[in-house]
């Protein structure tokens, strides 16, 4: 086993663990996950980076803190380690890693190229090149210039990593829809099926509009709150009858209210998100008091616990974009992202539709047991995704972690433990995701009519 992982970290051989007991594993899925833990790192060190409490117990318990950050040239109190400008440069070199590997594996077809030897192995080198990569943007010259620069880059990276999220919503909920309805032409238990989470699903997304009614407006003031719950609420509706429409139906017969319902559920999500993020308005009381107003009275409460409410959420948020990384490089979603789906007659109705891996028709080819963990080679006949696309993601999302951990525009007064305080950035990135993931579940709909001549199937 020793001999294996030898060879999984400085050869071609794939990852695996040394336990017997532990279910087998592809090739192609052990590589992502390898490539998601250096991510994953590289995110951990971000978020220490942007933390004041962490800085603070590292001055009061390292001994010889002050002579540490002298040697290491990093400042008096490390503070070239820590802060926006830190992670900038971090994020720099983890950017500049996933994208030489984007250039370095485009048009790889075959799992027995020599490109393809070096994506699926050689994992202790490359840690190596991802550290020397990250160390070394901290002595790029004339860093004043360079921050500025990348931070533009970096947003618009992160607005494009957004947009990928959404067109993968979107490929989501066309992909539930198929599913189920593929299976409801053959038992009726189907239907109920989709009737039952159509109805759970709009139920959730009415309940939020009505409980964000009630906790984030009053009757005086609050004008932004009621402006976009009522908007929101609105294109919700809209797109849920354009999706029942007998035009839209007479070209997608397989559209219906369980997609609209899923987009009108994350709409809901994405306004209370918003609205969570807004900068408290204030106004004075009869006794001449600030109080705040257009919250909800118990969320003050919470910031008791902040330390727990931004550990939780930043690992619940971290979670999501891992998620879109990994699931935007299947098959069925990269081809979604080039306006291309499966006909519903190919689908094969189950409750857990999303999970279905690729490659299942070649994974059993070749298995490999050396002394561990169980290695399918579900590759051997080609490559079962992209790897290019795998790269170019996880490159955009490098740049989505950057901004994010750093409050997008609000990035000198920065700290991971306000990492859920409001910033009027934050709110217009949420609002305006809001409304690009309706219109691109409209122009879904919509397509096949402005477009006649061309093939379209949700």
């Amino acid at each position: 086993c020793l001999t294996f992982q030898l060879a999984c970290c400085c050869g071609t051989a794939a990852c695996s663990l040394c336990c017997k007991c532990c279910p087998k594993i592809k090739q192609s899925t052990s590589t992502r996950f390898m490539y998601a833990l250096y991510f994953i790192l590289v995110t951990v060190i971000c978020c220490v980076m942007m933390s004041t409490t962490v800085a603070n117990e590292m001055k009061t318990h390292i001994p010889f803190y002050k002579e540490m950050c002298k040697g290491i040239q990093a400042g008096e109190m490390c503070e070239k380690l820590v802060g926006y400008s830190a992670v900038y440069k971090v994020c720099f070199g983890m950017a500049c890693f996933f994208f030489l590997f984007f250039l370095f594996t485009i048009k790889i077809n075959s799992s027995k190229s020599c490109r393809a030897y070096i994506h699926n192995g050689f994992w202790l080198i490359k840690l190596i090149v991802l550290a020397a990569m990250c160390s070394g943007a901290f002595f790029i010259p004339d860093q004043d210039t360079f921050l500025n620069a990348w931070r533009y880059v970096g947003a618009t990276g992160g607005c494009l990593f957004i947009a990928i999220q959404l067109i993968l919503l979107v490929e989501f909920a066309h992909k539930w829809n198929k599913n189920w309805t593929a299976g409801a032409n053959h038992k009726q238990v189907w239907s109920g099926l989709l009737a039952l989470v159509t109805l759970i699903l709009y139920s959730i997304a009415v309940a939020a509009l009505v409980l964000m009614a009630l906790f984030y407006t009053r009757s005086e003031g609050c004008m932004y709150n009621k402006v976009l719950i009522g908007v929101n609420g609105g294109l919700c509706l809209f797109v849920s009858l354009v999706a029942i429409s007998p035009c839209v139906q007479n070209r997608q017969p397989h559209s219906g209210l369980l997609q609209s319902g899923v987009i009108s559920c994350y709409v809901m999500y994405l306004t209370f998100s918003a609205l969570s993020s807004k900068p408290p308005e204030t106004i004075l009381d009869e006794n001449n008091r600030n109080i705040t107003i257009c919250v909800p009275e118990f969320s003050q409460g919470l910031h008791r616990d902040e330390n727990l409410v931004t550990g939780l959420g930043t690992t619940i948020l971290f979670g999501c974009i891992l998620y879109s990384c990994l699931t935007s490089t299947t098959r069925s979603s990269s081809e979604a992202l080039r306006g291309i789906y499966a006909t519903a007659e190919t689908e094969v109705a189950r409750c857990c539709f999303c999970c279905v891996p690729d490659g299942d028709a070649d994974a059993e080819d070749h298995i490999e047991k050396r002394g561990g963990q169980t290695v399918v080679y579900d590759e051997k006949k080609g490559t079962v995704y992209s790897y290019a696309y795998f790269h170019f993601v996880f490159f955009l999302a490098s740049l989505y972690v950057m901004m994010t951990v750093t409050h997008w525009f609000h990035y000198e007064s920065a700290q991971i433990e306000k990492f859920f305080s409001g910033t009027w950035s934050i709110f217009w990135i949420k609002m305006v995701s809001c409304w690009v993931c309706v219109c691109l579940y409209l122009w879904t709909l919509i397509a096949p009519l402005c477009c006649p001549t061309r093939e379209f199937s949700v």
